[in-house]
Protein backbone atom coordinates (compact mmCIF):
# COMPACT_ATOMS: atom_id res chain seq x y z
CA UNK A 1 0.00 0.00 0.00
CA UNK A 2 2.90 2.21 0.74
CA UNK A 3 4.58 1.97 -2.44
CA UNK A 4 1.35 2.36 -4.39
CA UNK A 5 0.81 5.62 -2.60
CA UNK A 6 4.66 6.76 -3.21
CA UNK A 7 4.06 6.13 -7.19
CA UNK A 8 0.98 7.93 -6.51
CA UNK A 9 2.96 10.94 -5.43
CA UNK A 10 6.10 10.52 -7.97
CA UNK A 11 3.21 10.29 -11.05
CA UNK A 12 1.25 13.76 -9.59
CA UNK A 13 1.58 16.85 -12.31
CA UNK A 14 4.49 19.17 -12.27
CA UNK A 15 2.21 22.01 -11.91
CA UNK A 16 0.53 20.32 -8.93
CA UNK A 17 3.78 19.76 -7.29
CA UNK A 18 5.29 22.98 -7.61
CA UNK A 19 1.79 24.54 -6.17
CA UNK A 20 2.03 22.24 -3.27
CA UNK A 21 6.11 24.11 -2.39
CA UNK A 22 4.56 26.93 -0.07
CA UNK A 23 7.14 29.25 -0.60
CA UNK A 24 6.80 28.80 -4.65
CA UNK A 25 3.07 30.05 -4.36
CA UNK A 26 4.17 33.02 -2.01
CA UNK A 27 6.58 33.57 -5.20
CA UNK A 28 3.67 33.11 -7.46
CA UNK A 29 1.50 35.54 -5.91
CA UNK A 30 4.59 38.20 -5.55
CA UNK A 31 4.71 38.06 -9.41
CA UNK A 32 0.88 38.76 -9.92
CA UNK A 33 1.19 41.74 -7.95
CA UNK A 34 4.04 42.80 -8.90
CA UNK A 35 3.10 43.22 -13.01
CA UNK A 36 0.42 45.76 -11.76
CA UNK A 37 2.75 48.85 -12.64
CA UNK A 38 2.55 47.54 -16.03
CA UNK A 39 -0.54 47.72 -16.21
CA UNK A 40 -0.76 51.50 -14.54
CA UNK A 41 2.11 52.07 -17.28
CA UNK A 42 0.50 50.05 -19.98
CA UNK A 43 -3.19 52.67 -19.18
CA UNK A 44 -5.05 49.73 -18.70
CA UNK A 45 -5.13 50.92 -14.55
CA UNK A 46 -5.36 54.38 -12.90
CA UNK A 47 -2.69 55.62 -11.36
CA UNK A 48 -3.97 56.01 -8.10
CA UNK A 49 -5.34 52.34 -7.87
CA UNK A 50 -1.41 51.74 -7.67
CA UNK A 51 -0.99 53.56 -4.69
CA UNK A 52 -4.23 51.95 -3.12
CA UNK A 53 -2.47 48.73 -3.81
CA UNK A 54 0.82 50.02 -2.62
CA UNK A 55 -0.77 51.17 0.65
CA UNK A 56 -2.64 47.47 0.98
CA UNK A 57 0.69 46.01 1.00
CA UNK A 58 2.12 47.93 3.28
CA UNK A 59 -1.00 47.31 5.94
CA UNK A 60 -0.67 44.23 5.18
CA UNK A 61 2.76 43.43 6.65
CA UNK A 62 1.53 45.15 9.64
CA UNK A 63 -1.36 43.00 9.88
CA UNK A 64 0.60 40.06 9.73
CA UNK A 65 2.49 41.11 13.16
CA UNK A 66 -1.28 41.85 14.40
CA UNK A 67 -2.00 38.10 13.39
CA UNK A 68 0.82 36.34 14.40
CA UNK A 69 0.57 38.46 18.17
CA UNK A 70 -3.13 37.68 18.22
CA UNK A 71 -4.10 35.10 16.43
CA UNK A 72 -1.21 32.72 17.24
CA UNK A 73 -0.16 33.68 20.99
CA UNK A 74 -4.06 35.02 21.63
CA UNK A 75 -2.06 38.40 22.66
CA UNK A 76 -3.86 41.77 21.52
CA UNK A 77 -2.28 45.15 20.88
CA UNK A 78 -3.39 47.93 19.99
CA UNK A 79 -0.30 50.10 19.32
CA UNK A 80 0.09 48.84 16.45
CA UNK A 81 -0.37 52.46 14.97
CA UNK A 82 2.37 54.03 17.09
CA UNK A 83 5.16 51.89 15.98
CA UNK A 84 4.35 51.84 12.65
CA UNK A 85 4.64 55.72 13.38
CA UNK A 86 7.75 55.57 14.98
CA UNK A 87 9.53 53.41 12.49
CA UNK A 88 8.49 55.79 9.44
CA UNK A 89 9.64 59.03 11.58
CA UNK A 90 12.89 56.90 12.23
CA UNK A 91 13.18 55.64 8.83
CA UNK A 92 12.91 59.68 7.23
CA UNK A 93 15.00 60.75 9.90
CA UNK A 94 18.27 58.56 8.92
CA UNK A 95 17.66 58.75 5.47
CA UNK A 96 16.78 62.31 4.95
CA UNK A 97 18.80 64.09 7.80
CA UNK A 98 21.38 61.72 8.58
CA UNK A 99 21.60 60.41 4.54
CA UNK A 100 22.76 56.85 6.04
CA UNK A 101 20.74 55.96 3.28
CA UNK A 102 17.59 53.08 2.72
CA UNK A 103 19.46 50.18 4.43
CA UNK A 104 21.17 51.71 7.53
CA UNK A 105 17.53 54.21 7.97
CA UNK A 106 15.28 50.81 7.32
CA UNK A 107 17.48 48.76 9.80
CA UNK A 108 17.18 51.44 13.19
CA UNK A 109 13.52 52.11 11.92
CA UNK A 110 12.96 48.35 13.07
CA UNK A 111 15.34 47.22 15.88
CA UNK A 112 14.59 50.64 18.12
CA UNK A 113 10.89 50.06 18.16
CA UNK A 114 11.34 46.37 18.58
CA UNK A 115 13.32 47.40 22.05
CA UNK A 116 9.83 48.76 23.00
CA UNK A 117 8.10 45.87 22.01
CA UNK A 118 10.28 43.91 24.47
CA UNK A 119 9.82 46.34 27.08
CA UNK A 120 5.95 45.55 26.24
CA UNK A 121 6.60 41.39 26.44
CA UNK A 122 7.85 42.12 29.67
CA UNK A 123 5.00 44.05 30.91
CA UNK A 124 2.68 41.51 29.16
CA UNK A 125 3.58 38.59 31.71
CA UNK A 126 2.17 41.07 34.21
CA UNK A 127 -1.34 41.92 32.85
CA UNK A 128 -3.28 40.19 30.13
CA UNK A 129 -6.57 40.51 27.77
CA UNK A 130 -8.15 44.07 27.56
CA UNK A 131 -5.76 45.48 30.30
CA UNK A 132 -2.79 44.53 28.14
CA UNK A 133 -5.11 45.93 25.27
CA UNK A 134 -5.05 49.56 27.54
CA UNK A 135 -1.50 49.34 27.42
CA UNK A 136 -0.60 49.02 24.13
CA UNK A 137 -3.07 51.48 23.57
CA UNK A 138 -1.57 54.34 25.83
CA UNK A 139 2.03 53.44 24.80
CA UNK A 140 0.62 54.77 21.17
CA UNK A 141 -0.91 57.65 22.38
CA UNK A 142 2.52 58.56 24.50
CA UNK A 143 3.85 58.22 20.61
CA UNK A 144 1.34 60.17 18.76
CA UNK A 145 2.00 63.10 21.28
CA UNK A 146 5.57 62.79 20.83
CA UNK A 147 5.31 62.60 17.17
CA UNK A 148 2.91 66.34 17.44
CA UNK A 149 5.37 67.81 19.93
CA UNK A 150 9.35 66.91 18.96
CA UNK A 151 9.63 69.05 15.83
CA UNK A 152 13.19 68.31 16.25
CA UNK A 153 12.82 64.46 15.45
CA UNK A 154 8.77 64.28 13.72
CA UNK A 155 8.83 68.28 12.19
CA UNK A 156 5.63 68.17 14.33
CA UNK A 157 2.20 69.11 13.06
CA UNK A 158 3.93 69.76 9.60
CA UNK A 159 4.97 65.92 9.73
CA UNK A 160 8.29 64.68 7.97
CA UNK A 161 9.08 64.25 4.42
CA UNK A 162 11.68 61.75 2.36
CA UNK A 163 12.34 60.57 -1.24
CA UNK A 164 12.24 57.18 -2.81
CA UNK A 165 15.02 55.18 -1.95
CA UNK A 166 18.08 54.75 -3.06
CA UNK A 167 19.18 51.15 -3.76
CA UNK A 168 22.98 50.08 -5.15
CA UNK A 169 23.49 54.08 -6.06
CA UNK A 170 19.95 53.96 -8.00
CA UNK A 171 17.13 56.14 -7.47
CA UNK A 172 14.12 53.87 -7.38
CA UNK A 173 10.55 55.77 -8.89
CA UNK A 174 7.29 54.92 -7.73
CA UNK A 175 6.90 51.84 -9.58
CA UNK A 176 10.96 50.74 -8.35
CA UNK A 177 9.21 51.38 -4.85
CA UNK A 178 6.50 49.80 -5.05
CA UNK A 179 8.25 46.24 -6.17
CA UNK A 180 10.17 46.89 -2.80
CA UNK A 181 6.99 47.07 -0.93
CA UNK A 182 6.52 43.29 -2.93
CA UNK A 183 9.29 41.95 -2.28
CA UNK A 184 8.98 42.94 1.82
CA UNK A 185 5.59 41.73 1.94
CA UNK A 186 6.39 38.07 0.11
CA UNK A 187 9.40 37.80 2.25
CA UNK A 188 7.06 38.78 5.26
CA UNK A 189 4.66 35.92 4.36
CA UNK A 190 7.62 33.69 3.99
CA UNK A 191 8.81 34.16 7.75
CA UNK A 192 5.21 33.88 9.06
CA UNK A 193 4.98 30.60 7.41
CA UNK A 194 8.25 29.79 8.55
CA UNK A 195 7.89 30.45 12.38
CA UNK A 196 4.40 29.13 12.45
CA UNK A 197 5.06 26.29 11.22
CA UNK A 198 7.84 25.44 13.72
CA UNK A 199 8.53 24.71 17.01
CA UNK A 200 7.85 29.01 17.83
CA UNK A 201 4.14 28.18 16.51
CA UNK A 202 3.81 25.01 17.87
CA UNK A 203 4.65 27.20 21.39
CA UNK A 204 2.24 30.23 20.33
CA UNK A 205 -0.36 27.86 19.65
CA UNK A 206 0.08 25.72 23.16
CA UNK A 207 -0.23 29.47 24.86
CA UNK A 208 -3.16 30.44 23.12
CA UNK A 209 -5.08 27.15 24.32
CA UNK A 210 -3.98 27.17 27.68
CA UNK A 211 -0.94 29.06 29.16
CA UNK A 212 -1.27 26.78 32.36
CA UNK A 213 -1.09 23.35 30.05
CA UNK A 214 1.70 25.46 27.99
CA UNK A 215 3.98 25.34 30.99
CA UNK A 216 3.12 22.47 31.64
CA UNK A 217 4.27 21.31 28.43
CA UNK A 218 7.74 22.78 29.02
CA UNK A 219 6.94 26.30 27.29
CA UNK A 220 8.55 29.03 28.34
CA UNK A 221 6.22 31.75 28.35
CA UNK A 222 8.35 34.46 28.52
CA UNK A 223 10.83 33.87 25.89
CA UNK A 224 8.06 32.98 23.58
CA UNK A 225 6.19 36.34 25.14
CA UNK A 226 9.07 38.21 24.26
CA UNK A 227 9.26 36.74 21.22
CA UNK A 228 5.57 37.51 19.64
CA UNK A 229 5.57 41.28 20.57
CA UNK A 230 9.16 41.67 19.42
CA UNK A 231 8.20 40.35 16.17
CA UNK A 232 4.16 42.16 15.84
CA UNK A 233 6.49 45.44 16.54
CA UNK A 234 9.12 44.83 14.31
CA UNK A 235 6.50 44.24 11.37
CA UNK A 236 4.39 47.11 12.43
CA UNK A 237 7.44 49.39 12.67
CA UNK A 238 8.99 48.05 8.65
CA UNK A 239 5.40 48.55 7.60
CA UNK A 240 5.79 52.11 8.90
CA UNK A 241 9.21 52.66 7.06
CA UNK A 242 8.23 51.28 3.72
CA UNK A 243 4.81 53.61 4.38
CA UNK A 244 7.17 56.57 4.49
CA UNK A 245 9.65 55.65 1.64
CA UNK A 246 6.24 54.93 -0.62
CA UNK A 247 4.35 58.09 0.71
CA UNK A 248 6.86 60.22 0.84
CA UNK A 249 6.04 61.84 4.42
CA UNK A 250 4.68 60.84 7.82
CA UNK A 251 1.72 63.17 9.86
CA UNK A 252 0.81 62.63 13.40
CA UNK A 253 -2.69 62.33 12.46
CA UNK A 254 -1.97 59.19 10.45
CA UNK A 255 -0.72 57.13 12.98
CA UNK A 256 -3.57 57.35 15.55
CA UNK A 257 -6.27 54.81 17.00
CA UNK A 258 -8.22 54.61 14.28
CA UNK A 259 -5.31 52.91 12.02
CA UNK A 260 -4.69 50.54 14.76
CA UNK A 261 -8.68 49.50 14.61
CA UNK A 262 -8.27 49.21 10.69
CA UNK A 263 -5.59 46.99 11.34
CA UNK A 264 -7.50 44.63 13.81
CA UNK A 265 -10.38 44.90 11.24
CA UNK A 266 -8.29 43.35 8.74
CA UNK A 267 -7.22 40.71 11.00
CA UNK A 268 -10.87 39.50 11.45
CA UNK A 269 -12.15 40.11 8.23
CA UNK A 270 -9.56 38.30 7.04
CA UNK A 271 -9.38 35.22 9.57
CA UNK A 272 -7.12 34.71 12.29
CA UNK A 273 -4.21 32.32 11.37
CA UNK A 274 -4.38 32.93 8.08
CA UNK A 275 -1.62 34.78 5.83
CA UNK A 276 -3.30 34.81 2.45
CA UNK A 277 -6.63 35.81 4.78
CA UNK A 278 -5.27 38.67 6.56
CA UNK A 279 -3.21 40.29 2.87
CA UNK A 280 -7.34 39.98 1.32
CA UNK A 281 -8.60 41.31 5.12
CA UNK A 282 -6.10 44.01 4.48
CA UNK A 283 -7.67 44.57 0.35
CA UNK A 284 -10.94 44.50 1.58
CA UNK A 285 -10.42 47.28 4.50
CA UNK A 286 -8.43 49.48 2.85
CA UNK A 287 -8.99 49.04 -1.48
CA UNK A 288 -12.85 47.87 -1.67
CA UNK A 289 -14.09 51.16 -0.08
CA UNK A 290 -11.87 53.73 -2.07
CA UNK A 291 -11.62 51.39 -5.09
CA UNK A 292 -15.30 50.28 -5.75
CA UNK A 293 -17.72 51.44 -3.17
CA UNK A 294 -17.06 55.09 -4.04
CA UNK A 295 -17.75 54.76 -7.74
CA UNK A 296 -20.96 52.85 -6.83
CA UNK A 297 -23.88 54.98 -7.79
CA UNK A 298 -25.68 55.78 -4.64
CA UNK A 299 -23.31 54.56 -2.02
CA UNK A 300 -20.48 56.77 -3.33
CA UNK A 301 -22.44 59.78 -3.26
CA UNK A 302 -22.94 59.63 0.49
CA UNK A 303 -19.84 60.68 2.30
CA UNK A 304 -18.54 58.14 5.06
CA UNK A 305 -20.86 55.76 3.83
CA UNK A 306 -18.17 53.52 1.64
CA UNK A 307 -16.47 53.15 5.29
CA UNK A 308 -19.65 51.85 6.91
CA UNK A 309 -18.86 49.04 5.27
CA UNK A 310 -16.17 47.72 7.05
CA UNK A 311 -18.12 47.77 10.01
CA UNK A 312 -20.50 45.77 9.19
CA UNK A 313 -18.21 43.34 6.97
CA UNK A 314 -16.61 42.67 10.65
CA UNK A 315 -20.29 42.28 12.00
CA UNK A 316 -21.08 39.95 8.92
CA UNK A 317 -17.72 37.91 9.69
CA UNK A 318 -18.01 37.39 13.20
CA UNK A 319 -21.83 36.25 13.01
CA UNK A 320 -21.76 33.81 10.02
CA UNK A 321 -17.80 33.41 9.01
CA UNK A 322 -15.82 33.08 12.42
CA UNK A 323 -12.76 32.07 10.93
CA UNK A 324 -12.66 35.24 8.19
CA UNK A 325 -12.63 34.87 4.57
CA UNK A 326 -9.59 33.00 4.68
CA UNK A 327 -10.83 30.44 6.67
CA UNK A 328 -13.47 30.02 3.49
CA UNK A 329 -11.03 28.42 1.69
CA UNK A 330 -10.72 25.16 3.20
CA UNK A 331 -14.04 25.02 3.52
CA UNK A 332 -14.35 25.12 -0.01
CA UNK A 333 -11.85 22.34 -0.89
CA UNK A 334 -13.49 19.82 1.70
CA UNK A 335 -16.83 20.25 -0.17
CA UNK A 336 -14.95 19.60 -3.45
CA UNK A 337 -13.03 16.68 -2.19
CA UNK A 338 -16.81 15.23 -0.51
CA UNK A 339 -18.03 15.54 -4.10
CA UNK A 340 -15.38 14.18 -5.98
CA UNK A 341 -14.96 11.50 -3.40
CA UNK A 342 -18.80 10.51 -3.96
CA UNK A 343 -17.89 10.61 -7.67
CA UNK A 344 -14.83 8.22 -6.84
CA UNK A 345 -16.77 6.21 -4.72
CA UNK A 346 -18.92 5.90 -7.63
CA UNK A 347 -16.44 3.93 -9.79
CA UNK A 348 -14.84 2.29 -7.30
CA UNK A 349 -16.89 -1.07 -8.24
CA UNK A 350 -16.46 -0.92 -12.29
CA UNK A 351 -12.59 -0.21 -11.54
CA UNK A 352 -12.62 -3.59 -9.15
CA UNK A 353 -14.12 -5.75 -11.91
CA UNK A 354 -11.61 -3.85 -14.39
CA UNK A 355 -8.54 -4.95 -12.32
CA UNK A 356 -10.01 -8.42 -11.93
Amino acid sequence: MKQTNSLVKTNEPMWKRIWQNNHLRFMLFGVVIGLLPWLSDAGLMKSSTLSYIGNVLIYAVAALGLNLLLGYSGLISLGTAGFMGLGSYIAAYVAKDMELGFWVATLLAILIPTLIGILIGLVSLRIAGIYLAIATLCVSEILLKTFEQLDTFTGGMQGKTTAYPTLFQNPLTRNGTYLLLVVALILVMMLTHNLVNGQMGRALHAMRGSEVAAQAMGVNLLKYRLIAFSLATAYAALAGALYVFFIKFSYPSVWNLNLSLYILAAVVIGGFRSIYGTVLGAFVVWAIPDLVLKNLPVIGEINGLAYIFNGILIILVVMFAPGGIGGLWPKILRLKDKLLGKNKQDKEPKEAGDAV
